[in-house]
């Protein structure tokens, strides 16, 4: 029975593997649309914006309730899974808690901190269940929510609090069955929050118990490696992708707007600047400025949109969004994502990937969005994973402007006023300073 049980874990252990690196690939392909951006400099300081905002999540403490509960739900998912580690290698082994007898008391401390973990992951997910359900919470409530991204939120919630329960009925269980001297099941101690599930399972017989508990068993590891694989379609790829998206985050300051390189070497031939330093090498071509679809976006600018928590943050924050406008930076993020995974889709079932007749701007995201943004940076303060949605946002911009020249009228007044006067104003670039004159009246 014992190798029939591992032949079987083999089987679902290796298929979810499987899956799971076919859709790490996709996803790695889908980022890979994006153009190539050098971020290995500075490996210090990346690596300390990491430990911080990915491990110690620093920006989710603006916002205190939801960053606590949320730090539970996070340390319960990293320490528990220490647990999982135990069920891999029981599976693998046809053994039953094989940590217990080496550990003795350590693994009994051990267990009682994975069931206060699992508690507060069983708390807080009813919490947010709360927030977004029956207070709605009002940026949870935003039209890009609407249907999936809504039911997906509640779908993880809902997974995480019954897989935790499946781990306090497990080990109430086994206990029962420690006491009863069942085969195999070796002494643990007692574990505090499941002791309290015992009495109303005392009744039931021990072959029954057993059946129990190994389904629970089999339920947990089934559900861990099924939630791995679900999480890849969901918002809550973040678990993972917040780590290399924070160590490759943009450490210039904000405001700083990147140029294109081959319009800074035109403008500095046309002017007779010479390049300070090494020169960036001209284009052969120049494909586009800015950015209409994915592909001109950033391999970075990808990762972010799978990154995105749509925790809503970043909308919450915008100027534009709270005056009415349709901008919001989290659908940005989530637009620019499931155009990648469109054009992925096609790729992979050999379709048209990016010539079939769509693209970013214009499909998913409108000009009138674009067109809101105050270029405030808001939305990038106020991401917990460091994602910039307004570099996407001036990217669109600039093709809109460069390519169309469909910006909107007063802006294209500014442009020529600009170009011609080097101001944003109508007068002569000899006048520029007439205000100062006024201060020495």
């Amino acid at each position: 029975m014992v190798y029939i049980q591992q032949i079987i874990f083999l089987v679902v252990l290796g298929t979810a593997s499987l899956f799971l690196a076919l859709r790490i690939r996709r996803i790695r392909s889908n980022i890979k649309l994006g153009k190539s951006l050098d971020r290995n400099d500075n490996s210090g300081e990346r690596w300390k914006t990491m430990l911080l905002v990915a491990f110690g999540q620093k920006k989710m403490f603006k916002k205190i309730i939801p960053a606590v509960l949320h730090l539970f739900v996070y340390v319960g998912f990293l320490v528990i899974n220490l647990e999982v580690l135990e069920f891999v290698i029981d599976g693998l082994a046809g053994t039953h808690r094989i940590f217990a007898p080496y550990l003795g008391g350590a693994y009994n401390m051990a267990m009682n901190i994975f069931e206060f973990l699992a508690v507060m992951v069983i708390v807080s997910c009813v919490v947010f269940l709360i927030r977004r359900n029956i207070l709605k919470v009002n940026r949870f409530k935003k039209i890009e929510m609407i249907g999936w991204p809504a039911l997906d939120a509640n779908l993880i919630l809902i997974i995480e609090i019954i897989l935790m329960v499946a781990i306090l009925d497990m080990n109430a269980a086994d206990q029962v069955l420690q006491a009863r001297g069942a085969e195999h099941y070796v002494s643990t101690g007692t574990m505090f929050f499941s002791s309290f599930l015992m009495g109303h399972m005392e009744g039931f017989s021990t072959s029954f118990l057993i059946v129990f508990e190994r389904g629970a068993w089999w339920f947990h590891i089934i559900g861990i490696l099924g939630f791995a694989i679900y999480v890849t379609y969901s918002k809550h790829l973040h678990i993972f992708l917040a780590f290399p998206n924070t160590y490759y985050s943009n450490l210039i300051a904000k405001g700083h707007i990147t140029n294109m390189d081959a319009v800074t070497n035109e403008v500095n031939m046309m002017l007779g600047i010479q390049p300070q330093g090494e020169a960036t090498p001209p284009s052969a071509e120049i494909a586009r400025f800015g950015a209409k679809d994915v592909n001109d976006l950033t391999w970075k600018n990808i990762m972010e949109a799978y990154s995105c928590t749509e925790c809503g943050r970043c909308t919450s924050e915008c100027p534009a969004n709270i005056t009415g406008k349709k901008l919001s930076p989290r659908k940005i993020m989530m637009d620019t994502r499931d155009r990648a995974e469109e054009v992925g889709a096609s790729l992979a079932k050999g379709g048209k990937g990016l010539e079939d007749g769509k693209t970013l701007l214009g499909d998913y995201v409108t000009h009138e969005e674009i067109n809101a943004c105050t270029s405030c940076n808001a939305c990038v303060e106020a991401c917990p994973v460091n994602i910039n949605p307004l570099e996407i946002i001036l990217e669109m911009r600039r093709y809109v402007s460069m390519e169309e020249s469909a910006s909107p009228a007063a802006w294209n007044n500014m442009f020529q006023n600009i170009e011609t006067n080097f101001a944003p104003w109508k007068f002569a670039p000899t006048d520029r300073f007439n205000w100062a004159n006024d201060l020495k009246k």
